[in-house]
């Protein structure tokens, strides 16, 4: 009988809080479907794919979908922390649509120390140590250094060669050489592997017209294995001469 009475006497009351509850409910479905991300647009990126942009912004749940969820989250606050990353920037095109703007760190090679990959920036500086090779980033050997830290230059003595480090992959990229390795010696020259070709590339005068006959060639290096001589080669043509000593198999 109370029961009863406190029923009747507080109906009014409970259907005043069941229709708040079922008006919450109902504006919190409307803001999670009306401002849930569809469309995502990723710019900039290389080392990692749109799907895994994605992935790292947005989660599987409801809310780590919504719109109006991310903005709070990373409204002016950059997305960082992330290996090759300098940041992302993600913007709120629409109610179901952002557009992620990443920006790389710019990665020049890598050295190997205690089997792990160093990749380090234009600037000598380490940015990652990681288990994984990164494709389009060449191993860099005949560097000179006993520790490696990350966020703290290499330790070599000549800190200009970072400075070649970079003209060479900025090469390697504008004419499109799947360069692997390259090797600094001892006495200023250089070397870079394509596959099983060694390129025998001497200093780094005329470095740009040696890339470019080498774009020149490798169609012919292909499937091939020996030793490529473009140390004499410059911009005089009389001078000038590539020999190529191929292995036998």
């Amino acid at each position: 009988m109370r029961l009863y009475y406190f029923l009747k006497d507080n109906i009014l009351k409970i259907i005043i809080i069941l229709s708040v509850i079922a008006a919450l409910l109902a504006g919190a479905w409307y803001l999670l479907d009306t401002y849930k991300v569809s469309v995502v647009h990723v710019t900039g990126n290389s080392h990692y794919t749109d799907d895994e942009i994605r992935d790292m912004v947005l989660s599987d749940s409801l809310i780590g979908k919504n719109a109006l969820f991310l903005r709070l989250k990373y409204s002016d606050k950059p997305v960082t922390d992330i290996p090759f990353i300098e940041r992302m920037d993600v913007r709120f095109d629409s109610e179901d649509t952002i557009t992620i703007e990443v920006y790389e760190k710019t990665v020049a090679g890598f050295v190997e120390f205690l089997g792990k990959n160093m990749y380090f920036d234009r600037e000598g500086i380490v940015v990652e140590s990681s288990d994984k090779r990164e494709s389009g980033i060449p191993e860099v050997k005949g560097l000179d250094f006993s520790y490696c830290v990350v966020g703290k230059p290499l330790p070599v003595e000549d800190q200009e060669v970072f400075g070649q480090i970079l003209s060479l992959t900025q090469l390697f990229t504008k004419y499109d050489l799947p360069v692997d390795v390259i090797y600094f010696s001892g006495d200023g020259t250089v070397t870079c592997n394509i596959g099983e070709v060694k390129v025998m590339l001497g200093d780094m005068s005329f470095i740009d017209e040696k890339m470019m006959r080498l774009k020149n060639i490798s169609a012919d290096l292909q499937g091939r294995s020996g030793i490529l001589h473009l140390e004499n080669y410059s911009d005089n043509a009389q001078d000038s001469f590539v020999t190529f000593e191929g292995k036998e198999e």
